[in-house]
């Protein structure tokens, strides 16, 4: 497993990190036990960043990671968790909400400190309560010694610009903009680097529309890019070309980009997703695969409020 910092937090995170949405049973129904399993498996690999969230199985994530760390050496391994989403409509970014979710956090992971808290999705909050309440409620808890670095999270890039460019977090975590079929993050990395950030990206499957497989009936990405995305999957099943591996490999292969978070709940996942971000891509494959993928080329959807995505 090769390690990187992140940004100026001194820690050396797994270019391959452990995303626990699917604990929560996001994408499919999982058994807990073998859920715990895959975290233990993830730890005894190398992958030392794990992240949840209080929204993903609305708390059975926590929850069930709670139960999973409980068992391991808590130094072992890095944590983030997330606060201000809590349903799929409920959002709440102010600083009371925000205290009382890491309090109830703390509870559901069975541990007494947080490595970073994001903020989640604040594209679906006022930027100025953003700015103005919440990062400072990070803050405060930073100097309480509850999380040790603060953060933010979303998906459209513009939310992130806004904040690196008026506030000061430790960390952002971007999702589906650095993958095969959009590498739109790579417009942020000299901002980023200028501000000493870290830097987590997630979801190099896109959300399931990298899988091989039909995507999850939730996925918002357009029909365009869904057919696009099913056209290449099944032209690479025609070619021999593991679409998901190389999807792994393509996005952990980057040293601008910190770690990358990939999320299932099963252990032998883990152990084949931590072999792939091992081996060299094939530069050939890979070629392939973009120019399949190059009539959706950063092709994106809406989340938030409009005036958050400008």
């Amino acid at each position: 497993m090769k390690y990187r910092q992140l940004g100026k937090t001194g820690l050396q995170v797994s270019a391959l990190s452990f995303g626990a949405s699917s604990l929560g049973g996001v994408f499919r129904d999982i058994d807990e036990k073998e859920g715990i399993r895959a975290v233990h498996e993830a730890v005894e690999r190398g992958i030392n960043l794990i992240d949840v969230s209080p929204y993903y199985g609305l708390t059975k994530a926590e929850t069930v990671l709670g139960q999973a760390i409980s068992e391991l050496d808590r130094s072992r391994f890095y944590l983030s968790t997330k606060a201000g989403r809590y349903g799929s409509e409920e959002f709440d970014f102010s600083p009371g909400r925000i205290i009382r979710s890491v309090d109830e956090s703390l509870q559901r992971l069975q541990t007494d400190y947080i490595d970073i808290l994001y903020l989640h999705d604040i594209e679906f909050g006022s930027m100025k309560q953003i700015l103005e309440e919440s990062i400072p409620a990070l803050q405060r808890l930073k100097e309480q010694g509850k999380i040790r670095f603060t953060g933010v999270s979303g998906l459209p890039l513009a939310i992130f610009r806004t904040v690196l460019n008026a506030a000061e977090v430790d960390s952002m975590l971007s999702y589906c903009h650095y993958s095969l079929n959009d590498t739109s993050l790579t417009e942020l990395l000299p901002l980023i680097a200028a501000n000493g950030t870290g830097l987590v990206n997630a979801s190099p499957l896109s959300m399931g529309l990298l899988s091989g497989k039909e995507p999850p009936s939730w996925h918002p990405a357009g029909e365009e890019t869904k057919r696009v995305c099913r056209q290449a999957a099944e032209a690479c099943a025609a070619r021999g070309i593991n679409l998901p591996k190389l999807a792994i490999q393509f996005a952990t292969a980057n040293e601008a980009i910190p770690t990358t978070l990939v999320s299932t709940a099963r252990p032998q996942a883990i152990a084949m997703n931590a072999d792939w971000a091992d081996e060299p891509i094939d530069r050939e494959e890979l070629a392939q695969v973009l120019e399949l993928l190059k009539p959706i080329h950063n092709h994106t959807w809406p989340s938030g409020r409009p005036e958050n995505s400008m």
